[in-house]
């Protein structure tokens, strides 16, 4: 996981309460849908602010308009292969479910594997800071673009290549039926290594290094975050209340990566080290 959002989430407990009463307006976030599918977004609060919703549908071209507060922490994922249960009602997910049997996710974690993108909005110094993570797997490709922010790294982050079509099938994930990939599981689940998961003596910034897989996902998306201490070159800034647009499955035309030899190194990485 991201360690900087320890640290605001922290700040966002001790700062004062004329800060927390926001310096800027609310903000927006928008959540698109371009993908073939259905996607079921979930919004998870890590803060004291919470967002009106925390799960809903967004049918391939849709798209909805999330008020936030001027101070928030959380993440957003879109959760894939969602059905209800005809017979007990209840509503579930292939990848990306928070276990609670219904659409609203009331406040629970997600299940990986699946794209996080993460947010801590105004917790510091006016300044947003986000990321799209890679460290509790793939599901989906997503792509945000700050608008109306300011500053040198207020950029446009994602995850753009389709690894599940590149998943090897160590951690690979299939429909229940096993038929298709549907999400790419982390190593750190799939293995429950130390190194992978930075626990134990690997747990601080100085013991835990980029493994061979996190290397691979790395050239495949440059911009994402590939494990726990992936802070320098995957955490992005904003200043002056930026709004925020999320699209899954984004035309991959605007991808930074490359995904030509990601299948090959991470079979390499697996072959390796286990």
């Amino acid at each position: 996981m991201a360690q900087f959002r320890l640290l605001f989430s922290l700040l966002s407990l001790t700062l004062p309460p004329l800060f927390i009463s926001g310096v800027f307006s609310s903000r927006t976030f928008t959540l698109q849908n371009n993908c073939d599918h259905p996607v079921w977004p979930v919004i998870f609060d890590t803060g004291i602010s919470q967002l009106s919703t925390t799960g809903f549908v967004l049918q391939t071209g849709q798209s909805k308009i999330i008020n936030a507060p001027s101070q928030w922490n959380g993440r957003f994922w879109g959760r894939t292969g969602c059905a209800q249960n005809q017979s007990t009602g209840e509503f579930s997910c292939v990848t990306g479910d928070c276990g609670t049997g219904k659409l609203e996710c009331s406040g629970n974690s997600g299940q990986p594997p699946a794209t996080l993108v993460e947010f801590s909005i105004n917790v510091s110094s006016g300044l947003d800071f986000y990321d799209v993570s890679l460290v509790d797997g793939y599901n989906l490709p997503i792509l945000v673009v700050p608008q109306g922010g300011t500053g040198d790294d207020c950029k446009t982050t994602g995850c753009m290549v389709d690894l599940n079509g590149l998943c090897p099938w160590d951690l690979s994930v299939t429909e229940s039926e096993g038929n298709g990939i549907v999400a790419c599981q982390s190593p750190c689940v799939r293995f429950n290594k130390p190194e992978y998961c930075c626990t134990g003596e690997y747990a601080t910034p100085n013991t835990c290094k980029p493994t061979l897989y996190s290397e691979s996902l790395k050239r495949a998306c440059p911009l994402a975050y590939s494990y726990p201490y992936d802070d320098e070159t995957s955490t992005f800034t904003c200043a002056s209340g930026a709004d925020y647009l999320i699209t899954f499955c984004p035309s991959p035309s605007t991808s930074g990566g490359s995904s030509s030899t990601f299948k090959a190194e991470l079979f390499c990485t697996l072959d390796e080290t286990f």
